[in-house]
């Protein structure tokens, strides 16, 4: 897939203000009494235009907020980008990853063709150097996408390419910054592929093309293998759930397979995991369906399943050492004549038989097939991300997932992630109570359970599918786009979960049991 913005990313030893580029980014917290000493030194070149723009008040260093001080001749940039840092003690990583996605936008917006990254200056020691330059790898990717592929005539003249790099007078340090800045390019690139894949509607991406990408990543690897199930094959194997969702729809289902095997033996000490990921290609609801306003959006209910795609892309690229599954079972929900319908029994892969009730909850009844098929291959973990639940976003809103699961460890673990890669998680329950709401009368399981507590009732459903095997459910209802442009990034689908699940499994130190 061609990148929509070519964004190429490196390092170069080079003094800060000889540096020759169109824009030079650097960094200011907003409770710091005097300039830093590299502002300072920036500050004289640029005859005090920096002190003078505080002391107006233009710029106060908040988080979100930037301003441009242009060059007299006096240093190597063209501008100078002063990139709000917030307040000194309360600064993150992830407030390096959010101001190089502010400063890659604002360079996109001032159609700068070269960018050069001198964040790191302002935070000293502070972090590991490896962590902010890939931090500040993954924020350029962040924030420099755009999604306008279908725009035929563009109006803006936006560039095609965005040159950015890594600076830094100190070849160690900048050795230190290269490595980090390797993983932020191999995690960034990829996101921006999910990013792409999620926001193509529904004619251009059906599940039969969705499979046809997983495909096209393994071709480009040596380390990942595809294997696609279509209906015939599903129907021998008893894969009902994933059917009877698909049934309503000319486009077929597919069930997605991509295995990744790390380069010599995998350690031994690690497990094995699966990543399940909800492609539903549109949703329309089928026979129970959606009300007409905003129904669009349903495109982008195969977020959980690119963004898997797009971990697996990533992990080819990182190398860790570990075997991980990436299963994406991918179906149209639409109405017709041939749709699974309200009241219909469903027998499903792992022999379980569901009511259904609800012909709109289908993303659980895809995903049970994938969790029983990740449990047949033995994996150790699985987890399996989803735009599942409206009740969901009622929950938590739209800042975080909701994260639920049967192991106390695996789910402190992803919190962990969570906190590393700035995908942020909430913890809720999913236990027996809820479970109990969806057992049917008339079958095994229904596939809805009360008006309340949905997100939970939903995760206890596929629940009962992993059985002992140790499972991690990402509800992301909430955080599959934005809305509107941020001060971080373009509108359009997020890719949530491409960070959360690559960290998660690069980070793996843990033993089997």
């Amino acid at each position: 897939m061609k990148d929509i913005i070519d964004v190429e990313l490196k390092t170069r030893t080079v003094d800060f203000s000889k540096c020759k580029t169109d824009i030079l980014t650097v960094g200011l917290f907003s409770d710091t009494k005097e300039l830093d000493k590299l502002n300072k030194e920036l500050n004289k070149n640029l005859n005090g235009a920096i002190d003078q723009l505080m002391e107006l008040g233009d710029f106060k260093g908040k988080d979100g907020t930037s301003a441009v001080v242009y060059g007299n001749g006096q240093t190597g940039a063209k501008r100078v980008l002063l990139v709000g840092l917030g307040e000194k003690k309360k600064a993150t990583l992830d407030t390096i990853r959010n101001a190089a996605a502010h400063a890659a936008k604002k360079s996109v917006e001032l159609k700068a063709k070269t960018m050069s990254l001198a964040l790191h200056k302002a935070f000293g020691g502070r972090f590991d150097p490896t962590a902010m330059a890939r931090v500040c790898g993954e924020g350029t990717y962040f924030g420099s996408y755009r999604y306008d592929e279908f725009i035929t005539e563009n109006d803006n003249g936006r560039l095609g390419s965005l040159k950015v790099e890594l600076i830094d007078p100190d070849p160690a340090k900048l050795k230190k910054l290269k490595k980090g800045l390797s993983s932020g390019i191999a995690i960034g690139k990829a996101q921006s592929y999910a990013r792409t894949l999620a926001n193509r509607p529904a004619n251009v991406v059906t599940p039969a093309e969705l499979a046809a990408a997983a495909k096209e990543i393994a071709r480009g690897s040596q380390r990942l293998s595809c294997t696609v199930f279509d209906e015939k094959q599903m129907t021998a194997k008893g894969m009902g759930g994933v059917l009877a969702v698909g049934s309503g729809s000319q486009n077929k289902p597919r069930f997605v397979i991509l295995k990744y095997s790390p380069p010599g033996k995998a350690a031994s000490n690690l497990p094995t995991v699966a990543l399940v990921g909800k492609a539903i290609t549109f949703d329309s609801g089928g026979i129970s369906i959606k009300p007409s306003a905003n129904m669009d959006e349903m495109k982008l209910d195969k977020s959980g399943g690119i963004a898997v795609l797009g971990a697996m892309k990533a992990l080819a690229e990182l190398a860790p050492p570990v075997n991980v599954f990436g299963i994406v079972p991918s179906a149209e929900n639409m109405p017709s004549g041939t749709s699974y319908r309200p009241g219909d029994i469903i027998n499903t892969f792992s022999g379980k038989t569901v009511e259904v009730q609800n012909t709109d909850a289908e993303g659980r009844m895809i995903l049970c097939d994938a969790i029983s098929y990740a449990v047949k291959q033995k994996c150790d973990i699985i987890i399996d991300i989803a735009t599942l639940t409206g009740a969901c976003v009622v929950a938590l809103g739209k800042y975080m997932a909701g994260l639920m699961g049967n192991d106390d460890r695996l789910i402190k673990d992803l919190q962990k992630a969570s906190q590393v890669c700035g995908e942020k998680v909430w913890p809720m329950p999913s236990s027996e109570e809820y479970a109990k709401e969806m057992k049917s009368k008339i079958a095994d399981l229904k596939n809805i359970g009360s008006r309340w507590g949905g997100a939970c009732t939903a995760a206890a459903f596929l629940g009962q599918f992993a059985g002992d095997t140790k499972w991690a459910h990402l509800d992301i209802a909430g955080v599959w786009s934005f809305e509107k442009a941020t001060e971080f990034t373009s509108e359009g689908a997020s890719a949530f979960g491409v960070r959360l699940l690559t960290t998660y499994v690069t980070g793996l130190k843990k033993k089997k049991k």
